[in-house]
């Protein structure tokens, strides 16, 4: 079941607030954790097993280690972190460590081991990184441990972030598990947000999924077809996650949780170190928190930091799947952000005309190997976005794209611009009506959008979201 389906939007939705706001408060956490994990359960059943135990492995191994003093404490921590990033590794990396084998005795000319594949359970990346940031935590004595289960567990459980974030940290929200605001304003600001995320999915990401396929199938792509593969995707990757971020934050501010920002306008960067700070801003907050500070940071010198800032992208592309595509990535934003501090270390800096276009190209390239099933992929569409196969939009892809599509591409520039048209307005002080525009139509644009999305899912297949395969 995903979000943007009809089985969630008219059955487990309307089911899930009848029963929760039927429950007494002190009780509420519990419908939570049971019809949360039905909503796992819906995909699989036998999956729900694994998140209950790596829940309960987690919340146990968390007292043991409140409760313990000296090296005992790290013993815990190092228990603790092994089991959970065990699982990840066996269910996530198990066919990628095989298959490199294989591939070795191949070219040595010995038998291949046999092997059986494995299936990722869906969300798994995510909440095992909430278990890890946990145990941390409760190790640091940043946060207290939670002495309830059902608390801690409605927390792994909570359906709006399972599956793909935002990755919230139990301090984020332990207060508002305990206790925690109703109200009509609260839940209707919720209910616009999920608006807001639904629409970006429905309207703008899905639109573009079988632009994106086409485009990225063909076997020699011209310069057009490689930079409408890398455009269209750089479009489409953003309205669908920023899409589900929205709708998870939207749904917990219903339930009166307030989960943390996962994206704050990223295309508008100025450099590859702030397109970090404004991306899946709470895996980047994971990753520096939890792996470059440890490791060191920028404690230890200039080239031990540019170390650090390799290693910590190379893990990070590396989460995200089990492919040498996303070690590619992973090495190219780590060398970009190394290269950055270098340059910025040295006093150079770049006018916004120059530095904004800049980054968003270092970004579209680094999203054509995200998006590759193999590198061999991704270097046909480079030697396409080169112009090697010629120029011109070949036949196979121009007659596969809609005038829709075109639309919802020249939407999307406008919608990522927003911000910037915002200031400008601010800036010129432009006379009220025109702000009261823009406050119209925040209050009613939502609404209309939503309407929208729901006839066209209506009229075509939901598609999962991206980020259900990391």
């Amino acid at each position: 079941m995903i979000f943007a389906s009809f089985e969630f939007l008219f059955l487990f939705l309307p089911l899930f607030f009848a029963v929760y706001f039927l429950t007494p408060f002190r009780l509420r956490n519990w419908p939570i954790l049971i019809l949360s994990w039905a909503f796992y359960a819906w995909w699989r059943v036998d999956f729900l097993a694994l998140l209950a135990g790596v829940t309960l492995f987690t919340f146990l191994v968390a007292l043991r280690l409140d409760g313990a003093e000296g090296r005992a404490r790290g013993r815990w921590l190092a228990f603790g972190l092994t089991g959970n990033l065990g699982v990840l590794a066996w269910f996530k990396y198990a066919n990628f460590g095989v298959h490199s084998f294989n591939q070795a005795m191949a070219a040595l000319g010995l038998a291949a081991l046999p092997w059986a594949e494995i299936m990722l359970p869906i969300g798994l990346s995510f909440y095992v990184l909430q278990s890890v940031s946990y145990l941390i935590d409760v190790y640091r004595r940043d946060v207290p441990v939670s002495r309830s289960f059902i608390n801690y567990a409605a927390y792994k459980a909570i359906f709006s972030q399972l599956i793909a974030g935002p990755i919230v940290r139990y301090a984020e929200i332990a207060d508002e598990l305990k206790s925690r605001d109703h109200s009509l304003a609260l839940f209707g600001a919720g209910a616009r947000r999920f608006m807001v995320g639904f629409a970006m999915k429905v309207v703008l990401a899905d639109t573009l999924s079988p632009l994106v396929d086409a485009a990225f199938a063909l076997p020699a792509p011209s310069l057009v077809d490689g930079w409408v593969a890398a455009f269209a995707y750089t479009l489409q990757l953003f309205f669908d996650f920023a899409g589900y971020s929205a709708m998870a934050i939207g749904l917990a501010l219903m339930l009166g949780f307030h989960f943390p920002e996962n994206f704050n306008w990223p295309y508008l960067s100025q450099s590859i170190q702030e397109f970090w700070q404004r991306w899946h801003m709470t895996l980047s907050r994971f990753l520096r928190d939890y792996l470059y500070i440890p490791l060191g940071g920028s404690r230890q010198g200039a080239v031990r930091t540019y170390i650090n800032l390799l290693l910590t992208m190379l893990i990070g592309g590396f989460w995200h799947g089990a492919n040498w595509t996303f070690l590619a990535w992973g090495a190219w934003h780590g060398g970009l952000l190394a290269l950055h501090r270098g340059w910025s270390r040295g006093g150079g800096r770049l006018p916004v005309a120059l530095s904004v276009p800049l980054t968003l190209l270092a970004v579209m390239l680094g999203w054509v190997v995200f998006r590759a099933e193999n590198i061999e992929q991704a270097l046909r569409v480079y030697a396409g976005m080169a112009g090697l196969h010629g120029v011109a939009m070949s036949d196979a892809l121009a007659w596969q794209i809609l005038p829709e599509q075109w639309w919802v591409m020249a939407l999307g520039v406008v919608i990522c611009a927003l911000p910037a048209a915002g200031s400008y307005i601010a800036w010129q002080r432009e006379p009220g009506a025109i702000r009261g525009i823009w406050r119209f139509g925040w209050q009613v644009g939502p609404s209309l959008a939503f309407i929208l999305a729901v006839v066209l899912l209506y009229s075509r297949a939901a598609v999962p979201f991206l980020y259900f395969q990391f």
